[in-house]
């Protein structure tokens, strides 16, 4: 067991008692964030130079998965924001220095989504926009956002995207902007930037992240970093997911240890919950194992030298959206058997299943474009790039 994960058990209680705090704040509460800090699993999968552990990502996945099954938006923050220094360790060494060379715990918020605006410059880029769902945000100093080069018009003039690194203080966070009913806890606030320079060793294709290319730039020639970026980050948002369908599970089971119905039943006996208990327990389960065995073998893969091939990251794909896509069904089933003494606010099990559903609009959760692009490339077609 690595030691990060050890760490995140033993704060199991504070997290599980914490959860419903970071909801009413609608982020995380300083002091969780500390925690998760502490525990250093926001460093699992940054370079050992500069205070990381270099992890399998099995070992980051398991990690995320103990945590979100305690509470949701730490899972969902530690499953994001614990992708960044994967990324960017594998980027200019200058700007590793400035992330990383006086606090190793610096952590990087994101989104991706190609909203921005860049202009070039001298020696860089001038960049503005505004982007939603900035998970963890209030917490991190730095950013990764998406944009697309343009013009002085602000017409654009190439259509792939870059990622544009910023520090907080070039960017501006609308606390009014994240109102919403799962997930609240994540504070995956809107963020913007009126007129802000980026200098070029701060600026990258986002298609270089795949399979090790910018990371042999930089001389990483671990096998860590030769995964493919649209693999990794979209399985932090399964695993982030599944989390929550394990701490569901969990609140079920204890909820249902003493309940009695209305009609003086005890639940822990009744056979028709029972059964859905069951079901839901090994549809979880399956989802997990199939989730961490995949990452196993993809790997094994770059351990031994290869290349992941895109069918390899389709099944990935594929996979991983089924994955959550079987246990938020599950979920679903037990709670229609949990009763109206669920839907109190002071019910764990209520929370996991309205932070679930939030996950699942998530555009890495979302399943039929995955399972289409698979099919494609199984029957010899071309799926559409930005499908998967």
């Amino acid at each position: 067991m690595h030691k990060v994960l050890e760490r995140v058990e033993k704060l199991a209680d504070y997290f599980r008692d914490h959860a419903a705090e970071a909801e009413e704040a609608g982020r995380l509460p300083d002091a969780t964030a500390r925690k998760l800090r502490d525990a250093g699993v926001i460093r699992m999968l940054q370079p050992v130079e500069y205070g990381g552990y270099e992890a399998h990502p099995v070992e980051f996945f398991e990690a995320v998965l103990e945590i979100g099954s305690y509470c949701g938006s730490a899972g969902w923050v530690s499953g994001v924001v614990g992708v960044h220094p994967w990324q960017l360790g594998q980027w200019d060494k200058r700007m590793q220095e400035e992330l990383w060379g006086a606090d190793p715990d610096t952590w990087i918020a994101s989104p991706y989504a190609p909203m921005g605006r860049a202009r070039r410059g001298d020696g860089g880029y001038w960049f503005r926009g505004r982007w939603p769902f900035s998970s963890g945000t209030d917490n991190c100093d730095w950013i990764i956002l998406g944009g697309l080069m343009a013009d002085g018009n602000g017409e654009v003039i190439e259509p792939e995207p870059y990622n544009f690194v910023l520090p907080r203080s070039d960017y501006t966070i609308h606390h009014d902007s994240w109102e919403v009913m799962g997930l609240s806890g994540s504070g995956s606030k809107d963020v913007s930037i009126g007129h802000a320079f980026v200098p070029d060793y701060r600026v990258k294709k986002q298609s270089s992240f795949q399979n090790g290319i910018q990371a042999r730039v930089v001389g990483r020639d671990q096998p860590l970093y030769q995964l493919p970026f649209d693999s990794i980050f979209p399985s932090a948002i399964n695993c982030s997911t599944l989390a929550m369908a394990e701490g569901a599970l969990g609140a079920f089971v204890e909820y249902s240890r003493t309940r009695v119905t209305v009609k003086g039943t005890t639940t822990a006996k009744d056979p028709a919950h029972l059964s859905a208990l069951g079901a839901a327990a090994a549809d979880i389960a399956a989802s997990r194992t199939q989730f961490l065995d995949d990452w196993n073998r993809m790997y094994d893969v770059v351990a031994a030298g290869g290349m992941i091939t895109d069918p390899m990251r389709l099944a990935l794909r594929r996979n991983g959206v089924r994955a959550v896509r079987r246990s938020v069904d599950a979920v679903d089933r037990l709670f229609a058997h949990a009763g109206g003494g669920s839907l109190h606010r002071s019910r764990p099990l209520q929370r996991f299943w309205r932070d679930l559903h939030a996950g699942m609009n998530h555009i890495c959760n979302v399943a039929d474009p995955m399972y289409q692009a698979y099919g494609l490339d199984l029957f010899g077609f071309e799926p559409d790039p930005s499908s998967w």
